[in-house]
């Protein structure tokens, strides 16, 4: 009843590897003169990515997947944009604590480092009322847990509801975690659909 969906794609090697090498060539260029990230601490790039030439090919990919996903779901409007798009960067002890998305339909990320101890996203119960009585449970499973931990690895593409609160666990690897967040919001949205349906 009322289910919450989280579309997980995994590209193909020869793929992602194509796309990622051309990202992190141009994520380097951004951090050129940044300096390195100590224990405990993320950088974040601005939210244009998607307007490069270098993260076109990854766009593409988020874009076929997001129409799947529209068309999955039924909606009967399938012009959207991407309002939003951005890298993380992780280093050894940092996290990003619970959040979602306001003021769009979609969200997702797509990864490109990952390592053991920094290969999961949390995804957390959106019906905030099932935290009101929490008895003691002899094993958690999926009718009761209130949190979903989804494993990733280098070239998974994971799209998501906007209000879906979700985390990230603190990097336990001595490497960087390097992922892409998107958001994705109907075009015209006022014109075309905020009309009441009573």
């Amino acid at each position: 009843m009322f289910p919450t969906l989280v579309w997980k794609i995994q590209l193909k090697a020869e793929v992602h590897e194509a796309i990622d090498a051309k990202i992190f060539a141009a994520l380097a260029a951004m951090r050129r003169n940044a300096p390195g990230l100590a224990p405990g601490q993320g950088w974040q790039s601005n939210q244009t990515l998607h307007e490069l030439e270098e993260f076109r090919d990854l766009i593409s990919c988020i874009n076929n997947a997001a129409k799947s996903v529209l068309k999955f779901l039924r909606v009967g409007y399938d012009a959207f944009e991407i309002t939003g798009c951005w890298a993380n960067v992780l280093a050894k002890g940092a996290a990003h604590k619970p959040h979602s998305h306001p003021n769009n339909f979609l969200s997702g990320v797509y990864y490109l480092r990952t390592h053991p101890g920094t290969d999961t996203i949390n995804f957390h119960d959106p019906r905030n009322q099932t935290g009101i009585i929490r008895p003691p449970v002899v094993e958690l499973t999926a009718e009761n847990t209130d949190q979903v931990v989804v494993t990733v690895k280098n070239g998974t593409l994971l799209i998501f509801p906007s209000y879906l609160q979700h985390s990230v666990d603190a990097n336990t690897s001595g490497e960087e975690r390097i992922s892409i967040s998107f958001n994705i919001m109907f075009s015209s949205f006022t014109e075309k659909l905020s009309k009441p349906l009573w």
